[in-house]
């Protein structure tokens, strides 16, 4: 029989849990001072659904990760230019998928190569709520263990999978790669193209929530480092804020190449006359 004791002790859990204020942690952004921020939604009944993010990178291109796409583009759009999901805002610019190019190598086992490119119908305008993120190149530093890192999204606020209606941001730090590969974290799952990031509230912590981390939703999102993207979030949503399983990107700058190849392929013109 549950005490009246476990009923309160429930109810207790169950309030801290829900009063987490964006991703896990972390705070609402300043409306728009993310213009590069790109919402991946999904058809739902007649409205459409928040189910992924992303970021632009060029007039006509958002990269995100392959996993938010596992169907293709089947009647997903792309909405830039957005703070809330749901109010209306003059900033907004919606956009059907013209073009979805996913890794080729891309893994479901362990979502290595998780990275793909979306060529949208037509370029977006550029203004003070839509610009391009700079990413990071082959060559360029990726960085340490402990440096200072930041993502936004409109992924879970818990792991009871609250969403919220305005973008969130949080500040974490880098994980140890060594250690993140170790057996009571992720294994030998994590492969040289990931990183791992979180925050971990130093003790005494008087927050909620002991651990900020990205969480299922911010998925495609970028990792920023100095302003510049050098990961996109992949796995953060897997075991959100949880202790030994930090959020894990994609590396960007292992896909140089791929990036600038698929960028520069332009599908074949149709015969006008077929």
């Amino acid at each position: 029989m549950v005490s009246k004791r476990d009923i309160l002790v429930a109810v207790f859990v169950f309030a801290l849990v829900s009063q987490s204020e964006g991703i896990i942690g972390g705070r609402e952004a300043v409306p728009h001072s993310r213009p590069y921020m790109a919402s991946i939604q999904v058809p739902e009944g007649e409205n459409m659904k928040h189910e992924c993010g992303g970021f632009v990178i060029a007039d006509q291109w958002v990269m995100t990760a392959v996993h938010c796409l596992p169907t293709g583009p089947n009647g997903r759009r792309v909405v830039l230019g957005l703070h809330s999901l749901t109010e209306p805002e003059e900033t907004k610019q919606t956009f059907d998928i013209l073009e979805l190019y996913n890794h080729p190598q891309f893994s479901t086992t362990n979502y290595n190569n998780d990275i793909a490119l979306i060529k949208l119908d037509r370029p977006f305008n550029a203004s003070d709520a839509v610009r391009a993120l700079e990413f990071m190149r082959s060559g360029g530093t990726n960085p340490d263990t402990g440096a200072e890192v930041e993502t936004a999204g409109w992924g879970s606020t818990d792991n009871l999978g609250s969403r919220p209606d305005k973008l969130k941001e949080v500040v974490m730090d880098v994980f140890s790669w060594k250690r993140c590969r170790r057996s009571d974290y992720f294994g030998s799952k994590l492969t040289n193209n990931m990183m791992c990031a979180h925050k971990i509230c130093p003790e005494p912590c008087d927050q909620p929530h002991k651990k900020e981390d990205s969480c299922d939703g911010d998925s495609g999102g970028p990792l920023l480092y100095n302003g510049i993207a050098v990961g996109i979030t992949s796995n953060g949503g897997m075991k959100c804020g949880q202790m030994k399983k930090p959020g894990i990107y994609t590396v960007i700058s292992h896909y140089t190449e791929w990036i600038d190849n698929t960028m520069a392929v332009q599908p074949p013109t149709q015969d006008p006359s077929s």
